[in-house]
């Protein structure tokens, strides 16, 4: 860079001296309304959280292209200081967009009432309806196919009424409960799921959990620790209801999921019987009595077997020779053609 260059961006550049920060000239004005405002209503301003941003815009309206310019500026911000931009998420965008978030809501309504619709009990259709009915919900939310998929079971909590999902990158999604009714179904459809998880940590397998979902039992719930918090929140199923625990779905998966329950083409996973659990615990493994000349019997064979076999060797070593000297007797006959 040469000096020219370097005076041309000291003289565009203003240092926020707070953060120690240098703002380009051209974001000088909206940077400054929004760090203003971020101190007067005690938010951080870098890095910002998609809920600080969207709140800001919420309370400083104006036309659109105003507020794409002032996203557009602190986006640039945080990038040019090495933070992921907060402008970028879904509750920023349909803060701007309002067609879009009249499209996503109408779509979120489909989905919800498609989730509603799906089985949770039953093996193995119950454990598949509890996934995809969690699946749908977090969908209806408008988060990313991704975003879905990199969800891990600590980002997920209950804030009272109100299921509120965080991703790796911040941002956050709140469900709550009706206006009119009060019910909130997703923190229903959540706990469902939640056992499911709960249920495989304290017995691994699915030899217990088929019981499980055609006859449910209560489960205590204890505390995440570190290495189960971090598993995906939803992972795959194959036909037998495996679920592999640290694996998380695919986005590819979870958008053909997504588009097959609202299409009404979602597979469907047949109600398989169940043999009564009493059955299955009540089977003990017959006694076997063995003869008391077993032993016996067994060192007479093995010593009779050794004599009669003794020769074989003999036997064999002559076949061998035989199939040599016919080998040889062969070649010499074809060197005479």
């Amino acid at each position: 860079m040469t000096s020219t260059e370097r005076e041309s961006i000291r003289r565009n550049d203003v240092h926020d001296a707070d953060l120690g920060l240098h703002i380009p000239s051209r974001y000088r004005h909206d940077w400054a309304l929004f760090t203003d405002w971020c101190t007067a209503a005690d938010h951080q301003p870098i890095p910002a959280a998609p809920d600080t941003l969207a709140l800001f815009l919420y309370e400083h309206p104006a036309a659109v292209a105003t507020q794409r310019r002032r996203l557009s500026a602190i986006n640039a911000v945080h990038t040019g200081h090495g933070y992921p931009p907060p402008g970028r998420t879904e509750t920023v965008r349909r803060h701007l967009d309002t067609t879009r978030a009249s499209r996503l809501d109408r779509l979120g309504r489909l989905l919800l009432q498609r989730a509603t619709e799906l089985p949770t009990l039953g093996w193995p259709s119950g454990l598949f309806g509890r996934r995809d009915t969690l699946l749908l919900v977090l969908a209806a939310t408008g988060m990313t196919f991704t975003g879905i998929t990199r969800l891990r079971r600590r980002d997920i909590r209950l804030d009272g009424d109100t299921l509120v999902a965080t991703t790796p990158t911040g941002e956050r999604f709140r469900l709550p409960p009706d206006p009119e009714t009060g019910d909130n179904p997703a923190v229903a459809i959540y706990r469902r799921w939640a056992q499911i998880q709960t249920f495989l940590d304290q017995h691994p397998g699915t030899h217990l959990l088929r019981h499980h979902l055609t006859d449910p039992v209560e489960i205590v719930t204890d505390p995440l620790d570190t290495e189960r918090a971090r598993q995906p929140l939803l992972c795959p199923i194959d036909r037998w209801g495996h679920l592999p625990h640290g694996q998380p779905m695919t986005a590819q998966s979870v958008s053909r999921l997504v588009r097959a329950h609202l299409s009404g083409r979602a597979p469907a996973h047949r109600v398989l019987p169940v043999p009564p659990q009493e059955d299955v615990d009540a089977w003990v493994e017959p006694d076997i009595a063995l003869d008391p000349n077993y032993y016996e019997r067994g060192t007479a064979a093995r010593n009779r077997d050794h004599e009669a076999l003794e020769d074989l060797t003999d036997v064999f070593d002559d076949i061998e020779a035989r199939a040599d000297a016919l080998l040889q007797d062969l070649m010499g006959v074809l060197e005479g053609l």
